[in-house]
């Protein structure tokens, strides 16, 4: 790591690193002055400070919010009257010794999420088919889930048709690489990777099968640097094709919810992907019912109403369906109605929990996140990689 060096007998000396120690890097979400960043900080006699930070990359995204955080903190401090803040890179060295105390010494390609003593609770969203919703219900559980405080991460493994930077807003971001190392998209208090955040071009096809795709996965779960996270969200393609075996065999401890809407065609193809992850050992913690009904004020009594566009009960056949079949109870999670400003946030960037939070959309899906953050860490099923040994 870089020497730090400051005026070591000036009286603002330990104040000023103080400071620098509450500013977190926007994409590692760690103290700067703990990853090394901090170069050199000197202080004049009028009390002006030079703070010399150095960028993991030259062309950091978010260098302006790292100036800006930077210049807050140290100007806040009492004495200092000007705060100049001077941008510099990281040689070679430098970024490989970053990534070496982010990894914590952990071997290349490993999988944080698939060891034993993760506390990363990590939820794949499937669906039979798709049209569903499945995108949708999966950002804005994410977002749900952070704003209880959680730390949450999105990897949107939906390889073919990957939706969630848009519904986020950074269709057109793309994450810092730090020698092999990823650092996922921050946004919205989220952190997030996508196939379509790693291609050259957005409107780039991707074209891969087989062992392509599972490469690509593991750089996504392996290479990326998620930090401590509470929950792991996956949107998972819709079917029971090679991403979702694939996942299956990297994440065996993973928990599944089925997406499904209430008409009986997609009630029946979700129970296939619910029997899916059941054979690859996940347990499928229940079913959330999207586009489940309309409420729409009469134009002649003034009321509302509930109509069931789609039909109805889709969803609970689906959960009877699956308890029955794998031998647990596999409960109805929530039942989201159709609102056009589910669509619409989801086209903005700007979805509904956060755009219109008091919508009966926007509720249930906040429902569904206190259904699970109230679960806790649940073991049941899981395996915990115990060995047995001779006597």
């Amino acid at each position: 790591m870089p020497e730090q060096t400051v005026v070591a007998d000036h009286p603002l000396a330990e104040p000023i690193k103080a400071a620098l120690a509450r500013v977190n890097d926007p994409e590692i979400k760690r103290p700067i002055t703990e990853l090394g960043m901090v170069q050199a900080v000197d202080v004049d006699p009028t009390g002006r400070v030079l703070v010399t930070v150095l960028l993991t990359v030259a062309g950091c995204p978010l260098k302006d919010t790292l100036r800006r955080d930077v210049t807050a903190q140290v100007g806040a401090v009492p004495g200092v009257s000007a705060v100049e803040v001077e941008l510099g890179v990281m040689t070679d060295e430098q970024r490989a010794a970053l990534r070496d105390q982010l990894k914590g010494g952990q071997p290349e390609r490993e999988i944080p999420f698939a060891q034993p003593g993760s506390l990363t609770t990590v939820i794949a969203v499937a669906s039979g088919k798709g049209g569903v919703g499945k995108s949708s219900v999966t950002v804005n559980l994410a977002l749900a889930l952070a704003a209880r405080g959680k730390s949450v991460g999105v990897l949107d493994a939906d390889i073919y048709g990957h939706s969630v930077p848009a519904m986020l807003g950074v269709g057109d971001a793309r994450p810092t690489a730090v020698e092999d190392m990823i650092l996922p998209v921050p946004t919205q208090d989220l952190k997030v990777i996508s196939i379509g955040m790693l291609k050259p071009r957005r409107d780039q096809v991707v074209a891969w099968r087989g062992p392509i795709l599972d490469r690509a996965l593991t750089q996504m779960l392996a290479d990326v640097y998620w930090g401590d996270l509470d929950y792991l969200l996956l949107d998972l393609p819709p079917g029971t094709g090679d991403v979702a075996i694939s996942l299956g065999q990297k994440l065996p401890n993973a928990e599944v919810i089925v997406v499904t809407t209430p008409q009986q065609a997609a009630a029946e193809v979700a129970e296939r992907a619910g029997t899916m992850a059941s054979m690859l050992n996940q347990r499928v913690i229940g079913v959330v019912e999207n586009m489940s009904y309309l409420e729409t004020t009469c134009p002649h009594c003034h009321e509302t109403h509930r109509v069931d566009v789609f039909g109805s009960g889709g969803g609970a056949e689906v959960a009877g369906t699956l308890g029955r079949r794998l031998g647990y109870e596999v409960p109805v999670l929530a039942e989201i109605p159709l609102d056009p400003r589910l669509r619409v946030g989801g086209d903005d960037g700007n979805p509904i929990v956060t755009a219109e939070p008091e919508t009966a959309a926007a509720r249930a899906l906040s429902g569904l996140a206190d259904r699970l953050a109230a679960r806790g860490k649940n073991l049941a099923g899981r395996q915990l990689g115990l060995q047995p040994v001779g006597r």
